[in-house]
């Protein structure tokens, strides 16, 4: 594994992480929330029906192959009841993307795994399910509160794929195995960021995150815990470098303060946050980033070009 510390002394603060390159035939997108949320987007595109109880309306085309069964997905949803428009769970929200087997989905998942089986990756869609496909007769009153033959609707992003490279589900893993999983996402996302294609890197990188949520991290402690972090952190700091290359400032300023909530003092997120900040006018909050990045890399002349006027 690499030492994150390592490569901020020895690396440009402008590049992506360096590693050695693999590459596997797994399918990959992008999943930022889309915004707001409180409710169903409205979609005026054309419903495809998919089942006698499952439609689906495409809000951004996706790219590549789709998921054939037994394929393991990574979805990030929201889920609302259709009668009352209660939202009962959303993954962007929660920052843990869903892990489906295709075919082996929870009973209550059937409806989802259906149109997740229709898309392709990177596929931004609107499904409606039918109560028999959903949480059924009875409803759940536990986690998640879904009342009686309540009929949903899902906001659903296809992060990506993978086929049988892996050949587990995460949770079947080895702390080892899903560490080393998300290394050769990172690096295949490395690899995209050297020919600057900046959205498919980016798309690696979430893939390579989805390995390491919040319910993997809090388990982890000592050099498991370095190991995993010198995985994650560099990829959203390459995501944050891709969303400063896009012009899409305030999602890099989101990606640099996951990782400063590791580590504060991370020289690499401090610069880019107050490059992305500088950018939207944030011109104090981007000195203080500035400066507290010079306190800890006071040689490093990209963040010197930012403080010209410090004195």
């Amino acid at each position: 594994m690499e030492d994150v510390q390592e490569q901020q002394k020895s690396q440009p603060l402008g590049q992506e992480d360096e590693s050695e390159i693999v590459t596997e035939n797994v399918g990959f997108a992008q999943s930022v929330a889309p915004q707001d949320g409180s409710c169903p987007p409205i979609v005026d595109s054309k419903v495809e029906v998919l089942h006698d109880k499952v439609t689906k309306q495409i809000i951004k085309e996706g790219q590549g192959q789709k998921p054939s069964k037994y394929s393991t997905c990574f979805v990030n949803y929201r889920a609302w009841t259709e009668s009352t428009q209660h939202k009962f769970e959303d993954t962007w929200h929660e920052q843990q993307p869903l892990e489906l087997i295709i075919g082996k989905e929870k009973k209550e998942m059937t409806g989802l795994a259906i149109g997740v089986s229709s898309m392709k990756s990177g596929e931004h869609a609107l499904l409606h399910v039918g109560w028999e496909l959903g949480y059924g007769k009875e409803g759940s009153f536990s986690f998640p509160n879904v009342p009686p033959m309540a009929d949903i609707v899902y906001e659903v992003v296809l992060i990506g794929f993978d086929e049988t490279r892996e050949g587990k589900a995460r949770s079947d893993m080895t702390v080892e195995e899903r560490i080393g999983a998300a290394d050769r996402r990172k690096m295949d996302g490395n690899a995209l960021f050297k020919e600057e294609k900046w959205e498919e890197a980016m798309q690696q990188y979430e893939m390579a995150i989805a390995y390491m949520g919040d319910d993997f991290m809090f388990q982890l402690f000592g050099k498991y815990q370095d190991m995993a972090l010198a995985v994650k952190n560099p990829c959203h700091l390459n995501m944050a470098a891709c969303l400063i290359k896009l012009k899409r400032y305030e999602e890099a300023i989101g990606q640099c303060s996951l990782v400063l909530a590791e580590d504060e003092n991370n020289v690499k997120a401090l610069f880019r946050r107050g490059k992305s900040r500088a950018e939207l006018g944030q011109t104090e909050a981007a000195r203080e980033d500035f400066l507290k990045a010079c306190k800890f890399a006071p040689e490093d002349k990209a963040i010197a070009k930012e403080l010209p006027y410090d004195g």
